[in-house]
């Protein structure tokens, strides 16, 4: 899941050499966090949110197949 996220987001960005994302798996659910440069954070959530939103429906999409459940952080980095 990780590794899907990181692809869009570098996609996304004019940064992408700052996009960092970890990975914490539980028994049944994965949280992934997801760290962009500051000027970037707009880009990755978009107007109201459009994009995070639709980042999140294609990893839930993919998550489902492994069934997992997939909860994505963006944070902004310093």
């Amino acid at each position: 899941m990780g590794e899907l996220v990181k692809s869009i987001a570098k996609a996304l960005v004019d940064n992408p050499e700052a996009v960092e994302v970890t990975e914490k798996e539980e028994s049944q659910s994965v949280l992934v966090q997801l760290k962009v440069h500051a000027d970037d954070m707009g880009k990755v959530i978009g107007k109201q949110g459009r994009i995070a939103k639709a980042l999140r429906t294609v990893v839930k999409a993919a998550a489902t197949k492994v069934n997992k459940h997939v909860v994505i952080e963006i944070v902004q980095q310093n």
